[in-house]
């Protein structure tokens, strides 16, 4: 169980690495979000050929099924990012990037919980409950605005627009997560394909990253020519550069699916623990990229990265209830 939880800690790391990544490569948020993809499908490609097609052979690396269940959850992540560039445009990443974490948070869990029938207890869904809040008061703690800063006027403005694009995001990014799994729920994906080897989940979960990744490379096209605009620039150096950010983003991607598939750890458990990469995301942002921050604020982001992690290790240890 410590090696799974471990494991299932890699995405925290990878993916609040991202943004330091993707600001160190440079580049507009079209030529960040592109590269990432091309990085992910390099990463996917790699999984398929080295790892599914060796190990779990043809009936998993070219599985029509499990090809449709990943190319479609490439494309709901395709529609989160893309509510999520436009609610930061809206209201700002300040108060865009913790709502979306918590919108995240809550209903992964609760999808998990619920629909996948992973909290079977009342003791599971009151610590479960209290475990989200916590992460989620965490999440917003961190990445409190300066009250006493000077304030920067956002002539795209637009609190319902943006409310609006961020709860697109959420559901965007709820399927994405949850959708491998909901798909074998209802009887489409057999036990056997989703349990194997050993009732690990493993074949089934790093079979998707392939198709996952030409659905996201094909969402980000969409993104980048209609949402974004960015069409002229898409192909220049900066794109380029952060294939790097996607193979970082990649690398917790595959970690978090294993995890989600792990009957040890489950959905809700991944998909909480990989969001506690908001405070690799916080701390790198200030003693890597050298973001400024108020003492207010450095208070705040700490009280609020202990409230993450204390979330997180309430509902890593929900399955002892």
């Amino acid at each position: 169980m410590h090696l799974s939880i471990l494991i299932a800690l890699i995405p925290a790391l990878a993916w609040g690495a991202t943004g330091i990544v993707t600001t160190k490569m440079g580049g507009s948020a079209g030529q960040g979000t592109l590269g990432m993809t091309f990085g992910a499908l390099i990463f996917g490609l790699g999984t398929m050929f080295l790892y599914v097609l060796p190990m779990a052979g043809a009936d998993f690396a070219f599985n029509p099924r499990i090809w449709l269940v990943g190319f479609i959850s490439g494309l709901f992540w395709a529609v989160g990012t893309a509510g999520q560039f436009i609610g930061f445009k809206k209201v700002g990443v300040s108060v865009g990037n913790p709502l979306s974490t918590a919108g995240q948070i809550i209903t992964n869990a609760l999808m998990a919980a619920a629909v996948l029938g992973e909290w079977r207890t009342g003791k599971m869904w009151l610590f479960g409950s209290l475990a989200i809040i916590s992460v989620v008061v965490g999440a917003i703690l961190t990445s409190l605005p300066d009250a006493h800063g000077t304030k920067n006027m956002n002539p795209n403005y637009n609190f319902g627009a943006g409310m609006f694009a961020i709860a697109i995001s959420t559901l965007g990014y709820m399927m994405y997560f949850v959708f491998p799994n909901l798909l074998h729920k209802i009887g489409y994906i057999s036990n056997a394909v989703h349990a194997a080897p050993n009732d690990t989940g493993l074949y089934y979960m790093t079979s998707i990253v392939g198709p996952q990744s030409i659905g996201q490379v094909l969402g980000a096209l969409i993104i980048v020519v209609f949402f974004l605009k960015e069409k002229d620039i898409m192909f220049q150096k900066w794109t380029w550069r952060n294939i790097v950010t996607g193979l970082v983003w990649a690398t917790g991607n595959v970690f978090m699916f294993i995890s989600a598939a792990n009957p040890q750890i489950g959905q809700a458990v991944a998909t909480t623990l990989s969001q506690m990469g908001i405070v690799v995301g916080v701390f790198g942002g200030i003693y890597i990229l050298g973001e400024k921050k108020s003492k207010r604020q450095l208070v705040f982001a700490a009280i609020g990265a202990v409230l993450v992690v204390i979330g997180g290790v309430m509902i890593s240890n929900l399955g002892h209830l």
